[in-house]
């Protein structure tokens, strides 16, 4: 069998499985009917955020659910988040503010804040959400309902990106790509294995009840993936964990510009990958094979004059561009993989470099190893 006749395989492959696979990434409920209103508490932990907060208070004073508060903690800002935050939300009873407390050592600062939070909270379920989020108004109400259709004590879901800098384009939205592809979504969606399990810190829905089983957020209080490492937690506890297709309700302006994007992407991957040197030597080569090696083939497409040569390439391109049609993203973005892709090898070994040589992470002024 010869080289192109492998990546032809595997290019129709990564097509069929990714297809198949995110039939179990279940949407919200379109039109929820509750017949309980429990309360809720929405957390939301800002640093530094002065730039979001307009967005965000005006996002959730549309939410309709009632039976809700909102709790916004100020982790030490060194900007006007304080300030901005408390002239937004003058006048409406259901917010509150509390100022964070000094990081402990061995704390994850985003870990000690939603810590915090929770530990304020009076509410059934807790709704940990990011400053950089805007929401639908409906969106309490679509999550509890379809926490309650598929009997899971917690929900969570990568949203969709506006992304407006080149390099977020280029990754943000591989996040999609990356869970639609390696993770089984049948198994995740329908047993409580840990292993197989995908979270994302950005929009966490959990029963109150499966947050104090686990320990909360102290459980995971070191981890730069903490979003992950509560979803195995739940799961271990027995408790059922949802991966859901929230992103026609819930978007992230993830980060401001190409340099932040790199530094936050850099913090999390090797992290999200075990700290595994050879599963970043795996992946890089998969990847090659799976996304790189069929663009070469234009080349030889050309060279040839020979158009089959062409369909590898082609083939990664539906590929991406069925992820990112389901997750409302340009459709443009998927002639890119490549580049995409290449960007993501080379963020993978940066992010092991870091470990490898024994420095720190930096992130918002904190650092973390």
């Amino acid at each position: 069998m010869t080289l192109f006749q492998i990546i032809l395989i595997v290019t129709v492959s990564l097509n069929v499985w990714t297809v198949i696979n995110s039939l179990f990434l279940f949407p919200l409920v379109r039109s929820p009917k509750l017949h309980e209103s429990p309360s809720v508490s929405l957390l939301v932990p800002l640093r530094n955020e002065q730039e979001n907060v307009q967005g965000l208070i005006a996002s959730l004073k549309q939410l309709t659910y009632e039976n809700l508060e909102v709790i916004l903690l100020d982790d030490h800002s060194e900007d006007d988040t304080y300030n901005l935050l408390s002239r937004q939300i003058e006048g409406d009873n259901r917010f509150r503010i509390i100022q964070g407390k000094a990081l402990p050592e061995g704390w994850n600062g985003k870990v000690h804040a939603c810590h915090q939070l929770a530990s304020q909270a009076s509410g059934d379920y807790y709704l940990f959400l990011d400053a950089d989020a805007r929401v639908a108004p409906k969106i309490i109400e679509r999550t509890l309902a379809t926490m309650k259709k598929h009997g899971a004590s917690m929900l969570s879901g990568f949203p969709h990106y506006p992304n407006r800098h080149f390099l977020s384009h280029m990754l943000v939205p591989l996040q999609h790509m990356v869970v639609q592809l390696h993770l089984p979504l049948m198994v995740a969606n329908t047993t409580k294995k840990p292993t197989f399990t995908a979270a994302c810190g950005i929009f966490i829905m959990i029963e109150k009840e499966a947050y104090k089983a686990i320990g909360g957020h102290e459980s995971v209080r070191n981890s730069l993936v903490e979003d992950v490492h509560i979803a195995r937690e739940v799961k271990k506890n027995g408790y059922k964990m949802l991966l859901a297709n929230i992103t026609p309700s819930v978007l992230s302006f993830m980060y401001d510009s190409s340099k932040e994007t790199w530094e936050g992407f850099k913090k999390n991957i090797f992290s999200g990958l075990g700290r595994s040197s050879w599963m970043v030597l795996f992946l890089s080569l998969f990847y090659s094979l799976a996304f790189i090696l069929p663009f070469i083939y234009v080349g030889v497409a050309i060279a040839e004059q020979n158009a089959l040569y062409l369909l590898p390439y082609l083939l990664t391109v539906t590929f991406k561009m069925y992820v990112d049609a389901r997750t409302g993203h340009p459709l443009w973005l998927s002639f890119f993989i490549p580049i995409s892709v290449m960007l993501l090898i080379a963020l993978m070994f940066t992010s092991m470099f870091v470990h490898v040589r024994g420095q720190n992470y930096q992130w918002k002024g904190r650092s973390y190893e």
